[in-house]
């Protein structure tokens, strides 16, 4: 071969070889920066693949190719020679990943082979060395490897000039290889037979190797970047899933929220990008804005980890040991009546003379009579208190029993005069409303801030810079009124809105909770009706909510 390319050279003409080298230089350095500057642009790992190999084809003249990865032996599609690299000794492999082919159409499938000096791409990948080949079915016998010709038998092709390149990254390790089979004299001639092969196919100039190396050169690192690129997106996708679960944990009851949230908000991000007409006709999100909507989502709620636990779980008006100490203390108080009620019954009977018995004997019924009051009395108190313990809608009437029974004393061992109730306590059982004071409910609140705060001091890309302030608003209203900013309409990102109302929508409908009972579908879209047409979430993203049944997703079926 080197003897060839000698005599290759010594036969053009130097006056005219030094011309097209001139010219040739600039127009290659020109094609190389528009490769590389598309394949430095390109992140998704199979697009970047199929570019290179094309690529590759078209700077070379060749009619087909192929494109084979290195990986650790017994990785998955997705191993990288990178993987190898960190990984010492571990065998290695070749992964056929991608073929093209100009002139037939032939199926394919992945598959592997060892990296041994028996085949082409193999020798390639172990040594990093090119291997340049007139016609493939004429190897010298001093090398190791063969032509595997079982694609030409099926398909009926026809492979002749043959070059195989290694893709070195810039520590010089092996990525990948690169076969480019058959160099044709007409880049839209069409190898249907043995005779086209003979007519349009040359042997791959030295122009074309030396093009091919450098773009194989760039290939890989431009591959290796990707990797790394992906790699870095299913670290933080793993962080984000860890995030979910360690909310998910904190309150196990709300336990799928965030992933419900997220796929309601994408299905209706998507229903906005079909929408022909009305405001939003002319929005549309990009891949990079789906995934930064995405990562909202996912995290709108990770700010409950400020939240103090006995808060955010609290089910109902008192706290269980409050509660608990309350009962305890209704019940020491109802062995005082009893204990004072038989003390007095002893002192009776023991300062009274027969002569007057009867005397005794209705001093004792009324004795009785004071008991059964006190301790009914009792009974109706924590009855009444356990009732309005839940989080429901405290009737202005009941304050007054809650009074009444927060002016009661009753003697503490140590002889103190103490409250049936704390102040405390009847601040909590006077909440009017659900079982958050206002105190609490502002803690709750917070977790808005605490979002915001955490999520700030991620280093976002700039497609993703947007997360902080689409989680902050996601409990702001159209009309002003929500939080922690107050936010009007204008002021809130369509995607906070977007997420608004998937969010209600699934607090109302989601499985009961300790502090509320799942409210029926209808309800729920009844209840956003309302929210509608008191200018809190916006008219026409609900809409589109409707019509494209965004809510199914999360139902569970019946």
């Amino acid at each position: 071969m080197a003897k060839t390319k000698k005599m290759r050279r010594k036969s053009s003409p130097p006056s005219r070889r030094g011309g097209l080298s001139a010219a040739q230089a600039g127009r290659e350095l020109e094609e190389l920066n528009r490769v590389g500057i598309a394949l430095s642009e390109t992140h998704d790992v199979e697009r970047l693949l199929a570019l290179i190999l094309t690529k590759a084809r078209e700077i070379t003249g060749a009619d087909a190719g192929s494109l084979y990865l290195t990986e650790q032996a017994g990785g998955g599609a997705n191993s990288t020679a990178t993987d190898a690299a960190n990984g010492g000794e571990k065998t290695r492999q070749l992964r056929f990943r991608l073929t093209q082919n100009d002139s037939v159409q032939f199926p394919y499938t992945e598959h592997t082979l060892p990296i041994t000096e028996s085949s082409m791409a193999g020798f390639c990948a172990l040594h990093g060395e090119v291997i340049e080949l007139a016609d493939a079915y004429r190897i010298p016998k001093s090398r190791p490897f063969h032509f595997n010709s079982s694609f030409d038998e099926q398909a009926g092709y026809r492979t002749r000039s043959l070059v195989t390149l290694p893709m070195k990254n810039g520590k010089g390790e092996v990525l990948g290889v690169l076969q480019l089979i058959n160099c044709k004299r007409n880049p839209k001639a069409r190898l249907a037979d043995a005779n086209a092969v003979r007519r349009h196919v040359h042997p791959f100039p030295e122009r074309a190797v030396r093009l091919g190396l450098s773009l194989a050169s760039q290939a890989a690192v431009a591959y290796e970047n990707s990797q790394l690129y992906r790699d870095i997106e299913n670290l933080f996708d793993g962080f984000v899933n860890a995030a979910v679960k360690a909310i998910e944990q904190r309150d196990p009851t709300t336990s799928g929220h965030s992933q419900r949230v997220c796929q309601m908000t994408l299905a209706l991000a998507e229903a906005v990008d079909r929408e022909p007409q009305g405001p939003y006709a002319d929005l549309r999100f990009s891949r990079e804005q789906m995934k930064e909507l995405r990562y909202a989502a996912l995290l709108h709620d990770f700010g409950k980890v400020g939240v103090h636990e006995e808060v955010l779980v609290k089910a109902k008006k008192l706290y269980p040991l409050q509660f608990s100490r309350l009962l305890d203390r209704f019940d020491y108080i109802r062995r005082d009546i009893e204990a004072r009620i038989a003390e007095q019954k002893v002192e009776l009977l023991l300062g009274n003379p027969r002569k007057k018995e009867a005397e005794a004997r209705a001093r004792l019924e009324l004795l009785d009579g004071e008991a059964g009051r006190l301790t009914a009395d009792l009974d109706r108190y924590v009855e009444f208190i356990s009732r309005v313990n839940e989080p429901t809608i405290l009737p202005s009437s009941e304050f007054e029993l809650l009074t009444e029974i927060s002016r009661k004393t009753y003697r503490d061992p140590r002889g103190a005069e103490r409250p049936y109730l704390t102040s405390e306590e009847v601040r909590y059982l006077s909440i009017p409303r659900g079982s958050l004071d206002a105190t609490e409910r502002r803690q709750i609140e917070s977790h808005v801030t605490h979002s915001f705060n955490f999520l700030a001091q991620i280093p976002w890309t700039p497609e993703y810079r947007g997360i902080p302030e689409i989680a902050r608003a996601h409990h702001e209203k159209l009309n002003g009124q929500g939080y922690p900013n107050g936010l009007k309409s204008a002021e809130i990102p369509v995607q906070a809105k977007m997420m608004t109302i998937c969010d209600i929508f699934d607090a109302l409908s989601a499985s009961d909770r300790p502090y509320k009972r799942a409210v029926p579908t209808d309800r729920a879209l009844e209840i956003l009706k309302l929210c509608v047409r008191d200018e809190e979430i916006d008219p026409e993203l609900f809409r589109l909510f409707l019509d494209a049944q965004v809510y199914r997703l999360v139902l569970k079926p019946a």
